[in-house]
């Protein structure tokens, strides 16, 4: 692969961070090719609000080490994608709680739900994708708003 300048190279970059800041997503890679020798490869990644958080805790002093090693457990029981009944995103892209505008949702909290019922659909490079229900069970908790991005990992709701 030569390597050659392009000027439209920066703009590029600049454009997927701006993607990054508007979508509220941590990472993008895209590979450009020019021709058959030249191309290139771009990740642009940035860092999650809750680094910052972790850091304050750390300084903590060093004879208050029960507290450090209790707060991770509190912060982790607080966490929905800790839960043992969460379910979380598969992809990156747009949750849908119902099929189309107007009909009603799949889910809702309260309702029983059986392995393999459609709780919700991601929409990811225009494919719609039913997410199914890794259990039965109750949903306690949709953690998703409808029409929102969501990124691979992401707590979408919780089965009981």
């Amino acid at each position: 692969m030569t390597k050659k300048n392009h000027d439209s190279d920066v703009a590029f970059i600049q454009a997927l961070a701006e993607l990054l800041r508007t979508n509220d997503l941590t990472e993008v890679e895209v590979m450009r090719e020019y021709g058959d020798s030249d191309s290139l490869n771009v990740r642009v990644s940035r860092a999650q609000q809750a680094a910052p958080q972790v850091a304050t805790q750390v300084v903590a002093a060093a004879p208050a080490t029960a507290a450090l090693t209790a707060a991770p457990a509190v912060a982790a029981a607080d966490d929905p994608a800790s839960h043992p009944g969460a379910v979380t995103s598969p992809m990156v892209g747009t949750v849908y709680l119902q099929p189309e505008p107007g009909a009603p949702s799949f889910a809702a909290v309260g309702a029983q739900v059986t392995e393999g019922d459609t709780l919700l659909i991601i929409e990811a490079m225009k494919t719609m994708n039913h997410i199914p229900a890794p259990k039965s069970g109750t949903v306690k908790r949709i953690l998703v708003e409808d029409g929102a991005a969501v990124e691979y990992g992401a707590p979408l709701m919780i089965i009981e």
